[in-house]
């Protein structure tokens, strides 16, 4: 099995990061963009898609700063997060996404993700 690499894409974002980061940590929010349902219960989020689900846990969290998750079937060293910084310069809010996958995967990964926040985007109307 090939090893996956961490790869980090950043957005910026015309948004407060107290509004973002409900986007990024509620079912609510992120059932309005990431997945079809998403559904928590202490810590394990249940993310499904055309009637396939997968599950993660909530790794670490500190409120509109970042979440951290842990799909139940990745390795251990893998996750994804959602990570909410201020540029100092422009006093912009920028979405950093840190996610793993596979090189050759990287790109496809990449931009699907680029679509799912561009989705996000839409909803909280940056």
């Amino acid at each position: 099995m090939t090893k996956k690499q961490q790869f980090t894409l950043e957005f910026p974002v015309r948004c407060s990061p107290s509004i973002l980061y409900e986007f990024l940590s509620t079912p609510a929010g992120l059932q309005e963009w990431f997945a079809d349902k998403v559904d928590e219960r202490d810590t394990v989020f249940s993310f499904s898609w055309s009637g396939d689900e997968e599950r993660a846990n909530v790794v670490e969290a500190e409120e509109d700063k970042y979440i951290r998750f842990h799909w139940e079937e990745a390795p251990k060293e893998e996750f994804f997060e959602f990570r909410i910084e201020k540029s100092e310069v422009t006093n912009q809010t920028i979405l950093i996404i840190n996610d793993f996958a596979e090189k050759k995967e990287i790109k496809d990964q990449s931009q699907l993700w680029s679509y799912q926040v561009k989705d996000l985007f839409h909803r909280i109307g940056s």
